[in-house]
């Protein structure tokens, strides 16, 4: 396959000198920082990536000491070794080092994974500061932590085997969306044309909807529970598609 990022194309057969305009475009952060941290020290590890890309090493210091600064760590770390670090400070490094090289694309798998809620909320802000210092910069993150995807993309894509079967603007989802719980009698008498899709469960049925406030307004008697994407995984993949909402669209 090939991958298309901007105007650069990219395929499996590309040699690695010819990823340099990528590398100055895009940067990827691992989900386990210690696959991408490698050198004796922090400062030699952030300085590592702007001097392949041309910087001198006294301007590539000035440079790890503001992305440090950036990721909530002071200049004391520079000479400390990365090894030494807790898990979520290692992940502020890796992280560092990619910001080092300021790129206009950020990707991050699973950014906050094994983090304590303090690292986890703190390490979002990072990834915001980031996005507010230049509007043209853009973040792709793959996590399954919904309220890191809630709480920072403007756009949600669900992917299962492959394939994308959702898309939807983060604030559309948490502002339209809803998962009515009926009973069998209740869903026999809804109005389904503007259920996505529904599930059989013991108490009746789940069903997703993009329209809450139609339902808010016309069913006062059902169960309307605000829709989030933890909700809104299991029925995407495992309920039954509506297919007169499809025939509707």
């Amino acid at each position: 396959g090939e991958i298309k990022v901007d105007d650069i194309l990219i395929t499996a057969t590309d040699k690695p000198e010819t990823l340099k305009p990528l590398r100055k475009k895009a940067g990827l952060v691992f989900q386990f920082p210690e696959y991408q941290l490698f050198e004796e020290t922090i400062l030699k590890d952030i300085i590592f990536g702007p001097k392949n890309l041309g910087v001198n090493e006294e301007e590539a210091i000035e440079i790890a000491k503001e992305t440090l600064e950036l990721v909530g760590l002071d200049e004391s770390y520079l000479e400390k070794s990365p090894f030494d670090l807790s898990g979520g400070q290692k992940r502020r490094v890796a992280i560092a080092g990619i910001l080092a090289m300021n790129p206009d694309i950020l990707i991050l798998d699973e950014p906050t994974a094994g983090l304590d809620v303090l690292a986890r909320d703190e390490l979002l802000d990072v990834l915001r500061k980031y996005m507010e210092e230049d509007e043209s910069r853009s973040i792709l993150i793959s996590s399954h932590i919904s309220s890191d995807l809630e709480g920072l993309c403007d756009d949600l894509y669900m992917i299962d085997n492959g394939k994308i079967i959702f898309h939807e603007d983060s604030d559309v989802l948490l502002s339209n969306y809803a998962l009515l719980k009926v009973d069998d009698k209740q869903f026999n008498q809804l109005d389904k044309q503007y259920i996505l899709r529904y599930k059989k469960e013991g108490f009746g049925y789940s069903c997703l909807t993009n329209q809450r406030q139609f339902y808010m307004e016309n069913y006062p008697n059902i169960v309307i529970e605000k829709g989030n994407i933890d909700e809104l995984i299991p029925i995407m993949i495992r309920g039954v598609e509506n297919e007169g909402f499809n025939n509707k669209r």
